[in-house]
């Protein structure tokens, strides 16, 4: 398969996003080795669940697939820019590359939430004994 076969299948995946229960049109294929180790399609508004994003829900499928969190080697095709949490998300499971169709602007807008710090240094604490464990 090419790369735009692969883009084509999140494309695809998108369109089948339920507008009606709220799910926005995206998806995305995790691929490793020229195969779809992973696939997924936004189900925000169906399962009320804000993070099920077709890039994390590609990425959770992939890593049950493959019995591993460590997706290292493999790429990402989303028919849309990856959002913060999923640009997130994407590196922690060690994915290397990122190919999107639509850019953020032709997506969905984004709204950033106030952010404030309490208890830091019961936070860092609390951290410092977990890694000495």
């Amino acid at each position: 398969m090419t790369a735009e076969d692969f883009m084509s299948r999140a494309i695809a995946l998108g369109a089948l996003c339920e507008k009606a229960a709220g799910d926005r049109p995206f998806g995305a294929v995790v691929v490793r080795d020229g195969q779809i180790i992973g696939a997924g399609r936004n189900r925000a508004g169906s399962l009320k669940d804000p993070t099920a994003h077709a890039e994390l829900l590609a990425i959770r499928d992939a890593c049950a697939r493959t019995g591993s969190g460590d997706l290292s080697g493999a790429e990402i095709y989303a028919s849309g820019e990856p959002c913060p949490m999923c640009a997130a998300a994407i590196g922690w499971a060690g994915i290397d590359r990122v190919v999107y169709g639509a850019a953020a602007a032709l997506a969905v807008e984004r709204r950033s939430p106030a952010v404030s710090r309490l208890l830091s240094s019961e936070a860092a604490a609390m951290m410092a004994a977990w890694t000495r464990q």
